[in-house]
């Protein structure tokens, strides 16, 4: 046991009922919805040491990253979700973006040869793109990149498909799967309390629809991630009643790889006046995700969002995954004030991000196989010259 913990256990000036939670955790056990409310009210060196202590626990010292690339087919919209900077509706479409089939695959055919391992597919919700779109698409996606590992569609997205095809949540799936879709990403789960997503999401798909979806796809051999939305109009049982809501399907499934909480950002969006939380507030939810998140084997960082810098710290606070390199193909969080306007971080960059703060880098793939360790590689400076 170490020195942080070890003065945790002895130290007489927290309250009990934080040293209670502390010894259960210590002692493997999990602790329940009502104690993890209680984290929210302990100080950010209490749960820092809590939540390293079940990440080196479960990772080492290990901390992992993937090489992928972000295809986002249109930012036109259905839905008109309070916090979103990035979709237009479609009354406004002339202000967003509509890639063709062509477009896309012409995006494809940049990365043929590069050592990319995963292809990200999200975007808006765009009434003329469904089901046997997309399934032809990732078809398509296949034939260039036979190996590369297809991740796409948000529940919301799957939802407003499946509704438009007319066919189950099962049977879309079963489509996409057919066609080469390996994953669902974790994105549309925002909070899953009902009064709050009515109050910032009300006619996107219901909480029991998003775990609905997961669900079935984890029982069609699909793996996916899950998110939570944090900083804006919740409150601490908001988001320990997401997260326990997740905590029972993967007792019942184990098809969550990774859990991603994301940080509201206020950037031109109709709920621009309401202020971020600090940096502070970022790693408390790190952490208090890592200690209540038990049966989730990774906690991601996304640092396009949060920035370098934080994701370094959030490595301290449970935190044993940041994301990958991206390459620049993402806006859905630049166009939201995120502290990463161009995202993009060559590998190189990525694995001394990490090893600056004495991790120990290991690239994955999106099943978390591992790829390459990185402890004692050196770069060839002029070999890495390229974002991937």
């Amino acid at each position: 046991m170490n020195n942080r913990i070890s003065h945790i256990l002895e130290n007489n000036s927290i309250d009990s009922k934080l040293k209670s939670i502390a010894q259960k955790v210590i002692a493997g056990e999990r602790i329940n919805p009502e104690e993890g409310v209680l984290l929210f009210d302990a100080d950010l060196a209490f749960l820092g040491s809590l939540a390293n202590y079940i990440r080196e626990k479960k990772h080492q010292n290990f901390t992992y990253f993937n090489r992928n690339i972000h295809i986002e087919p249109t930012n036109i919209c259905v839905f008109d979700c309070k916090f979103c900077s990035y979709s237009k509706l479609l009354k406004h479409k002339t202000e967003g973006w509509e890639l063709s089939e062509e477009d896309i695959l012409k995006k494809m055919e940049e990365y043929k040869d590069q050592p990319i391992t995963e292809v990200h597919i999200v975007g808006g919700v765009h009434p003329k793109m469904g089901l046997h779109y997309f399934a032809n698409l990732i078809k398509k996606v296949k034939e260039i990149r036979p190996d590369i590992h297809v991740k796409a569609f948000t529940a919301v997205e799957l939802e407003y498909m499946c509704r438009k095809a007319k066919v189950s949540f099962e049977e879309g799936l079963r489509i996409l799967k057919e066609n080469g879709q390996d994953s669902l990403p974790g994105g549309g789960a925002e909070i899953f309390d009902e009064k709050i997503r009515a109050e910032i999401c009300n006619d996107k798909c219901s909480s029991e629809q998003w775990l609905e979806i997961h669900e079935t796809a984890h029982k069609l051999g699909m793996p996916s991630n899950a998110t939570m939305l944090y900083g804006h109009i919740e409150e601490p049982k908001h988001l320990i009643d997401h997260m326990n809501r997740l905590r029972e399907l993967q007792d019942k499934t184990q098809g969550f790889n990774t859990f991603i909480p994301l940080k509201f950002r206020n950037g031109e969006n109709q709920m621009s006046h309401i202020p971020e939380v600090s940096v502070i507030d970022d790693l408390k939810v790190y952490a208090i995700s890592r200690i209540f998140m038990d049966n989730f084997p990774h906690l991601k960082a996304y640092w396009p969002m949060i920035g370098r810098n934080t994701a370094q710290l959030s490595l301290s606070y449970g935190v044993n995954d940041i994301d990958g390199t991206i390459d620049d193909t993402t806006k859905i969080y630049s166009m939201a004030g995120a502290e990463e306007q161009s995202p993009s971080l060559s590998t190189q960059q990525l694995v001394e991000l990490i090893k600056n703060v004495k991790r120990h880098p290991i690239e994955r793939d999106t099943v978390y196989n591992t790829i390459k360790d990185y402890k004692d590689f050196i770069f060839d400076k002029q070999q890495e010259s390229k974002s991937y």
